[in-house]
């Protein structure tokens, strides 16, 4: 919900700072609305991607299961940590 909300409002300063910028509104408004909102969604996208959500199962071929675990502070479930060598990737497995 709070990444929702962060979201909307980056949007929404986005929309404020192009309009000011085409009505010729004050530049330092522009500036900080139109940096407020690309900080807002960009930085909302990036955690998107970069944090990903724990998997219910455990991953197929290919993935190798590390000695990496951890209790995960949003469930309270233990989680182990799969990798894949061939690309890099690493899948959060809740046990």
């Amino acid at each position: 919900m709070l990444r929702i909300g962060l979201f909307l409002l980056g949007l929404a300063a986005l929309v404020a700072g192009l309009a000011f910028l085409v009505s010729d509104g004050p530049l330092p408004v522009v500036i900080w609305l139109l940096g407020l909102g690309l900080v807002l969604t960009l930085g909302v996208a990036y955690e998107r991607v970069q944090y990903k959500s724990l998997a219910a199962r455990r991953p197929g071929a290919g993935w190798e299961k590390t000695e990496e675990r951890f209790i995960d502070p949003a469930t309270g479930k233990q989680v182990t940590v799969y990798y894949r060598a061939a690309d890099g990737e690493r899948m959060y497995v809740e046990e």
